[in-house]
């Protein structure tokens, strides 16, 4: 599971407590967030994702100008699953 960066070290284990909809059997949706759900995700790897160009321009002046923006990311493996 790739998410914007989150702090802490590969081999950590975070837990994700805002959960939007827990799944199965019975399926549970909140309204937004389920109270007592967790998410329990070991860190895989912090890296950089695909880097984006970015180009302006604006017609008839030769302005151009172009970006490269790599986002920060961090890998997860879901370890466990709480509702």
């Amino acid at each position: 599971l790739k998410v914007e960066k989150l702090d802490g070290a590969v081999g950590d284990t975070i837990e994700l407590n805002e959960v939007l909809m827990v799944g199965g059997e019975e399926v549970k949706i909140g309204t937004p967030l389920l109270p007592d759900a967790k998410v329990k995700a070991q860190i895989v790897e912090q890296g950089k994702d695909k880097k984006i160009l970015v180009f302006k321009s604006k017609r008839r002046k030769n302005y151009r100008k172009k970006y490269g923006h790599r986002q920060p990311l961090t890998r997860l493996k879901i370890t466990n699953i709480e509702a």
